[in-house]
């Protein structure tokens, strides 16, 4: 049995398929989808949930409907009806929305974290990255394409297989095989403090040798001008000049960047270690990226030390000498000439700070007032010591 219901938006018309549309059928249909689209003008959904199969016939239908309405789309398909629409081209003429499995991650283990979501562990074998964007199917794309480039050019990483439904938002599915991030290991494991060190610098040398071809990932460089430019009319003086000169003195570059790199991101699956959460790819010089562990190590939790151990999971002192144990390796330097090296990171870690404050303040207004002060401050007696953010 097959059947078409319509819903009429202000937008769009929805129209409902049902059962299967074939030769027995498809002359039917189409004269449903005419008298309930007779009065009807702009763009047209055809919502597929309940749409079991389509023919050559059906096909057809779809076909001359799209030449009467250019905006159409399809929505909610199944995998064995996408499957026909693919290999028959339809999808390459008009847009086509596959149906989503609904994961619940209620219960389960967080492995991963950042700015714009997380990464549940859903089994031994698979994980979902969830997204706290609600509409996020735009930002999967983008993370797929770019963690892809980043595979391509030889940077150990998962890529999606399956796009999911996670509550009002939609997740990736990964494989990564009883993986373990970074963070949970230093936490229960702390007697492989140097090991961690030596695989997670390991991992942002690699990802810092590849080259990127042009135009395919953004410039973390422009980015930071950006930052600076909201940053800039609450520092006094020549301070806003000065910071934007010294960004502006950052040579560009090719290196790719991972833009959230601290240890729930570096997963150990099986006796693979990978990075994860890719969306935040860039380009440019390496303080990028420095500036973002300092600020993932000590510049957010500097005035609240437990802010560290609720996200990594492991106490204030291990993330800050994680970090300038990573630094000195990273550099291959002595702590007196990474310490040189980090008042140039701080720079960029506090610009960022206040960024953050002015953006995103803290409910409690004393506390967001403290913080900006104390981050404004330490800036400004930074920049009066720096002429220069290269090394």
């Amino acid at each position: 049995m097959n059947e078409v219901k319509a819903v009429y938006g202000e937008e769009a018309t929805t129209l409902f398929l049902s059962g299967r549309i074939d030769s027995a059928n498809a002359g039917a249909v189409e004269a449903e989808i005419a008298r309930l689209t007779a009065d009807r003008h702009g763009p047209l959904v055809l919502d597929a949930a309940d749409l079991a199969y389509i023919s050559s016939a059906g096909l057809r239908v779809i076909l001359r409907l799209k030449k009467a309405c250019p905006a159409l789309k399809i929505v909610n398909v199944s995998r064995e009806v996408y499957d026909i629409l693919d290999m028959t081209g339809f999808t390459e003429m008009l847009p086509v929305e596959k149906a989503y499995r609904t994961v619940s991650v209620e219960g389960c283990e967080v492995i991963g974290e950042g700015f714009n979501g997380r990464v549940y562990r859903l089994d031994d074998d698979t994980v979902v990255k969830t997204y706290k964007n609600a509409d996020a199917l735009a930002d999967i794309k983008h993370e797929r394409e770019v963690a892809k480039l980043a595979l391509v050019l030889g940077v150990p990483t998962a890529i999606s297989y399956d796009v999911v439904k996670v509550g009002e938002s939609y997740g990736s599915v990964f494989e990564l095989l009883r993986a373990r991030s970074f963070a949970k290991i230093l936490a229960g494991e702390p007697e492989r403090f140097d090991w961690c060190v030596a695989r997670y610098v390991e991992m942002l040398k690699k990802i810092h040798a590849v080259r990127v071809p042009q135009g395919k990932l953004p410039s973390m460089k422009e980015k930071t001008a950006v930052i600076a430019e909201r940053v800039l009319p609450f520092l006094p003086g020549e301070a806003g000049g000065k910071l934007s000169r010294l960004i502006d003195g950052i040579p560009e570059s090719d290196r790719m960047l991972h833009g959230d790199f601290h240890t729930k991101n570096i997963v150990l699956a099986g006796d693979e270690v990978l990075v994860i959460d890719m969306d935040t790819l860039s380009v440019g010089h390496p303080i990028f990226d420095l500036m973002q562990m300092y600020n993932s190590y000590v510049g957010f939790s500097e005035l609240d030390p437990a802010a560290v151990l609720a996200f990594q999971g492991y106490p204030a002192e291990t993330a800050r000498r994680f970090w300038r144990a990573s630094l000195c390796a990273y550099l291959g330097a002595d702590e007196a000439a990474a310490a040189a090296v980090e008042k140039k990171v701080r720079i960029l870690a506090y610009a960022d700070l206040i960024d953050w404050s002015i953006r995103y303040p803290d409910e409690d207004e004393a506390k967001n007032d403290a913080a900006f002060a104390y981050r404004q401050n330490a800036l400004l007696g930074l920049l009066k010591e720096t002429d220069t953010l290269t090394f």
